[in-house]
């Protein structure tokens, strides 16, 4: 059960970052890229680690839970 609830919970936080990153107007990136300088790139980090990992970190926990014996 706990695979399940943490697979389902990992989907959803990814899904969101994700959306919210890569959809036009959600995220001020202009903005974003004024007050971070050169450190911006850090961003692509946070959203990599975020973004896809969680979403697979999900689909991991969610096939352990489906194919489980």
């Amino acid at each position: 059960m706990i695979f399940l609830i943490a697979g389902l919970t990992l989907l959803i936080i990814g899904g969101l970052v994700s959306v919210l990153f890569w959809v036009p107007g959600l995220i001020n990136r202009a903005l974003l890229r004024e007050h971070l300088g050169n450190r911006y790139p850090l961003v692509y980090l946070v959203y990599s680690a975020n973004g896809p990992f969680l979403l697979l970190a999900g689909m991991v926990l969610l096939y352990k839970y489906f194919h489980a014996g």
